[in-house]
């Protein structure tokens, strides 16, 4: 079946080292402002912020004429795709599951 949310996944993190950032937290502001053309239901978003969306996405799925579980779905993806980049560079997943809640 096709998720009635779909993305790009991240793919590894574009970190060129530096002193100024440690890994993990530049992999972590990557993610938060990651942008991919979206499909959200029967809508096609061009090059948008991936986790504001489905912020909104979960913040009214009806909105959007989706159900709360084609929304979590959806954010379990991004979890698991996002949180493979951002454990690579140091990272936990357990922040990036933070932003969500912003």
């Amino acid at each position: 079946m096709t998720p009635t949310i779909t993305f790009r996944a991240p793919g590894s993190v574009p970190y060129t080292g530096g002193c100024v950032t440690e890994p993990a937290f530049f992999a972590l502001d990557y993610l938060v402002h990651y942008r991919s053309d979206m499909q959200v239901g029967g809508q096609v978003l061009s090059e948008v912020n991936v986790l504001e969306t489905l912020r909104a996405v979960l913040a009214d799925p009806a909105a959007h004429g989706l159900t709360r579980a084609d929304a979590e779905a959806a954010r379990e993806r991004f979890l698991e795709q996002a949180g493979q980049a951002l454990t690579a560079q140091g990272g936990e997943v357990a922040w990036l599951e933070k932003e969500f809640d912003r």
